[in-house]
């Protein structure tokens, strides 16, 4: 089960890069799930992990983008369009 959700966390973090939500690619290495969540875990320097809630109101892709985003936004600042070299 951990497994499938990887791949799904990683097809969630390719939209997101395709779609430049966040500003540098990240690559889902493990999954762990703890008391109400799961935990996504990086190997990358800017970011170690992202804690995504669980909960039966929000589907697990969405909250999974909530998650990165908040995280992200908490190491690198405020988001910006790195396509239209920083302008939002």
């Amino acid at each position: 089960m951990l497994e499938e959700l990887k791949v799904e966390v990683q097809e969630v973090l390719n939209e997101m890069w395709s779609e430049k939500l966040i500003p540098f690619q990240l690559n889902a290495e493990m999954i762990t799930e703890g008391v109400g969540e799961y935990t996504i875990h990086f190997y990358d320097s800017r970011i170690y992990f992202a804690h995504v809630a669980l909960t039966s109101d929000i589907p697990f892709r969405d909250a999974v983008r909530t998650a990165i985003l908040e995280r992200v936004r908490k190491v690198s600042g405020p988001l910006t369009n790195s396509a239209t070299g920083g302008l939002t």
